[in-house]
């Protein structure tokens, strides 16, 4: 067997063992002879500890520790240590992993009515996404699309928009045109960069830096907190601040849990994942204005789109929100879009 494919078995291996661990933690913990728990509940990430990511998830386990006095514990595991996206929503699901806290793009896949969050240049600003979260309307239909996958939805926070990073400066929309750029695997961000002219093409994220390094790839796109607590922007030239798309993150937990706890337990969860939620928005704003500062010092150049290239970036990407339109449920598509016009007229 080869070095690598031995590395990757004995990482499975680990996450494994760890999982029957916690199963068997939990097991203990749940008994209805202690009438107590004895040891943390898991609350799993796939992202490193110097992020947004990592703040929602602590938070919440401090909240919900405030708020039960000390009666109910969460322990937060970070940087893949249970698994990648795919694997910890499975074993979310499975209940094996009672909380997980995650970028919605991977969970697509297994709820596809979260393309709606993939409607590309949707929202002027993050004010105006939040609002659209927050809409009791809009939520508790995103809530029922959770729940019916088996899971129940805490709350959404956010790592800023979605940037583009690159070595030639995107001036007009003929710019994106050829480059070769990495995406998520993910069928709707492919659509958006190819209806721009650019290149996209899937890639394992921990092959991005080597990809940018090695000219294997011309660019990425991701928030700037991913694009600074990986160092991203030391092989590029440039961040062009598409905003195609926010970076969302989801705390959510396993909907036959939640639904097994007494009133009181549901109460402190959603209590304390309203305030991990305000708190990781408040952060992620903070945040974003550091790695700003970071990836200029580093003399990369921050470029900012002028409106003529972003009406021909929303013109050209028509077709996708078409095709997501086609793709999830009616009721879903036209609640997003209301609120969104809701929104934008207020203003």
């Amino acid at each position: 067997m080869k070095k690598t494919e031995s590395k990757r078995t004995s990482l499975r291996f680990a996450a494994l063992c760890i999982c029957i661990l916690i199963v068997g933690l939990m097991t203990a913990a749940c008994g209805k002879d202690e009438g107590e728990q004895r040891y943390p509940y898991p609350l799993a990430t796939a992202s490193p500890e110097d992020t947004v990511t990592q703040i929602y998830a602590e938070k919440f386990a401090e909240e919900v520790d405030r708020l039960s006095d000390g009666r109910i514990k969460i322990q937060v595991y970070a940087n893949s240590t249970l698994g990648g996206d795919r694997e910890l929503l499975e074993s979310c699901k499975d209940g094996d992993i009672p909380f997980v806290v995650q970028n919605t793009a991977p969970q697509v896949t297994f709820m596809p009515d979260l393309a709606i969050f993939d409607v590309p240049c949707a929202f002027e600003n993050l004010d105006e996404c939040r609002e659209v979260l927050d809409d009791p309307a809009f939520s508790g239909l995103i809530s029922s699309v959770y729940e019916n996958g088996g899971y129940q939805l805490l709350g959404i926070a956010d790592q800023g928009f979605r940037v583009m990073s690159t070595n030639k400066a995107v001036k007009n929309i003929n710019d994106f045109k050829g480059q070769k750029i990495r995406t998520m695997e993910n069928p709707f961000h492919l659509a958006f960069w190819k209806s721009i002219g650019a290149n996209p093409t899937p890639m394992s994220f921990a092959e991005v830096y080597i990809g940018l390094q090695q000219h294997t790839i011309d660019a990425q796109e991701n928030p700037y907190e991913v694009i600074v607590s990986n160092r991203l922007y030391e092989q590029q030239d440039y961040v062009v601040e598409t905003n195609h798309l926010p970076h969302l993150i989801t705390l959510i937990m396993n909907d036959e849990f939640f639904k097994d706890m007494p009133a009181e337990d549901q109460q402190i969860m959603k209590e304390a994942a309203a305030t991990a939620t305000e708190y990781a928005r408040q952060a992620s704003d903070d945040r974003i204005a550091d790695r700003v500062k970071t990836i200029e010092d580093s003399g990369t150049e921050i470029l900012k789109i002028d409106e003529e290239t972003y009406h021909a970036i929303v013109e050209k990407s028509a077709e996708v929100r078409s095709s997501i339109q086609g793709k999830v449920d009616s009721e879903v598509y036209d609640t997003f879009i209301g609120c969104i016009d809701k929104v934008q007229k207020e203003k």
